[in-house]
């Protein structure tokens, strides 16, 4: 698939070269969409061009560049970060650990936040116009993975003229896109922190989507993933396959702790279909409010890639091999977390990443979370968690000989 340039855009420039406008391109809380001139290899082969990625900042770039974190959202989310939403009008996925005075100071660092190749909130996907059609791409859109996202995100960097990224945080998918960032560039990462996440997703993992997927193409407003040139929306199907992610983000005791067998607005069952239990109608809530910011053929597009993530496909299926670049040890520091009720990306997962590390001699640490609240808790409050994300970019800054001056004006 080919697109026209926006030529009106300006053009990302080489690594290592700062933009004449760069000044400009940084100002903290800027929303920006990055219109890229030049055609992008994706991992299916297929080239595509003048797409967009649509971001956000937060903080002040110092003078040496020298303070940037990528922040990688999850399979749901988007670049607002750490701001009101413009669609739901709720506070940003990450506000908790993002922000003043934060783990992730934006008086101190600059963080950066892009909405995914693929995605729906302003980056380039299946929901927008084919400029050689004039239509909607909808599942004409080549297939993206992990890969083609971070490649997209290096491109942004370096539209940013940053050289290397401070540190490259996410939890979930944002944690494959963290890991991906280390082994694709190792030179233009200092730290990374990957959090509930895993090195290739599970054959069960897969299959969940697979079920979210197929909920998705069985509803007949689906049409053929041409819904928007029909003035239709598979909303149903959408919103199924959102309760049974769902289910997966927490565990059985937050479930239990949160709604147990306790009847919804009623104190009887009704012998019916209604949702007689409260934790039927959490979940038809969360499928209703779901379709209300989220495109369903994006949905397809990006659970497909995360099902594709394989970090030790390309070095010979040795994970350890993956953090050796040109048989050197990876350079990155890395701090991973998991969360002691997540089954979904569980500790296990983390400790294979873990070892394949220590096995190049690589500058690791490692922490389980204690918590009973499942895959979620990377978005939830967890002091423990976010004290140690708060203490490893800490160190890092000392290391590194973090300087925080403020960019001349």
């Amino acid at each position: 698939m080919s697109a026209h340039p926006t030529a009106q855009q300006p053009t990302p420039q080489a690594e290592g070269q700062v933009p004449d406008d760069a000044a400009d391109r940084v100002q903290p809380g800027r929303r920006v969409r990055l219109a890229v001139d030049r055609p992008m290899r994706l991992d299916s082969g297929i080239e595509i061009g003048g797409f967009q990625i649509a971001y956000q900042t937060y903080g002040t770039l110092n003078a040496d560049r020298s303070n940037a974190i990528m922040v990688c959202h999850a399979l749901t989310g988007d670049h607002f970060v750490a701001e009101t939403h413009p669609v739901t009008g709720k506070p940003g996925w990450w506000e908790m650990l993002v922000g003043p005075g934060k783990p992730v100071d934006t008086d101190r660092y600059f963080v950066i936040c892009s909405n995914v190749l693929g995605g729906c909130l302003g980056s380039s996907g299946p929901k927008d116009t084919d400029p050689a059609t004039g239509l909607p791409y909808g599942l004409s859109f080549p297939v993206v993975t992990i890969g083609d996202m971070v490649r997209a995100q290096k491109l942004l960097v370096e539209h940013l003229g940053i050289d290397k990224l401070f540190c490259v945080i996410g939890g979930s998918m944002g944690g494959m896109q963290v890991l991906q960032w280390a082994v694709a560039y190792p030179e233009s990462v200092f730290a990374a922190v990957p959090i509930a996440t895993a090195a290739r997703h599970s054959a069960q993992n897969i299959a969940f989507h697979e079920v979210g997927r197929q909920a998705i193409m069985a509803d007949p407003e689906w049409r053929g993933g041409s819904y928007l040139l029909e003035g239709t929306r598979p909303e149903a199907g959408l919103a199924v396959a959102r309760m049974a992610a769902h289910i997966t983000y927490l565990s059985e005791a937050a479930l239990h702790r949160k709604f147990g067998r306790n009847l919804q607005d009623r104190k009887a069952i009704t012998y019916g279909f209604d949702a007689d239990f409260q934790v039927e109608s959490y979940l038809r809530y969360q499928g209703a409010a779901f379709v209300e910011r989220f495109d369903a053929n994006s949905y397809l597009y990006i659970t497909r890639a995360m099902d594709y993530f394989d970090l030790a496909a390309d070095a010979g299926g040795s994970l350890a091999n993956a953090f050796r670049p040109g048989g050197k040890t990876t350079p990155v520091r890395f701090c991973l977390a998991s969360f002691s009720s997540d089954w979904l990306f569980p500790t296990s997962e983390s400790r294979a990443i873990v070892h394949a590390l220590n096995a190049v001699a690589a500058n690791v640490s490692f922490v389980e979370i204690g918590t009973d609240k499942g895959h979620d808790a990377f978005l939830l409050d967890e002091p423990e968690f976010h004290q140690v994300i708060h203490g490893f970019l800490e160190g890092c800054a000392e290391h590194r000989g973090l300087s925080v001056r403020r960019r001349a004006r």
